[in-house]
């Protein structure tokens, strides 16, 4: 691997609002939502993601690899946690995106529950590794 690469982004995002709709239209497309992730380092980006909910505890234990100079889409609809949970649907809640290098995320929902699709995207809120907003 070349470890000279600039790794820009960050290693810490939140997403405030995100939510799984459990309605999909009769298209192929499910409604779905995506944690988008590019790193452009020299080393794959080990990513650990922790749910934050109004009305319950945190879920934690829900992982993925984006390799070094690559993208991945992380789908929410088909991840698991290391505990086997899932992603509820139809309940809102936050994210916390914590990865070991730089990595820049964007997230996605795309709702397919009526014949209008709507599709929702925005660049997560980067955190400075000593908790301070960028």
């Amino acid at each position: 691997m070349d470890h000279s690469l600039k790794a820009y982004g960050k290693k810490t995002w939140l997403i405030p609002d995100t939510f799984l709709n459990s309605v999909s239209g009769k298209d192929e497309q499910p409604s779905h939502e995506a944690i988008c992730v590019i790193n452009t380092s020299g080393c794959d980006a080990h990513i650990k993601m922790t749910l934050l909910f109004e009305q319950k505890e945190a879920l934690q234990g829900f992982c993925a690899v984006c390799p070094s100079m690559r993208t991945n889409h992380i789908r929410m609809d088909k991840i698991k946690s290391k505990d086997g949970y899932t992603i509820p649907k139809d309940t809102p809640y936050a994210l916390i995106v914590e990865s070991d290098t730089p990595i820049v995320v964007q997230y996605s929902r795309l709702d397919t529950s009526s014949t209008n699709m709507a599709l929702m995207t925005t660049i997560a809120y980067p955190v400075d590794d000593d908790g301070h907003e960028s």
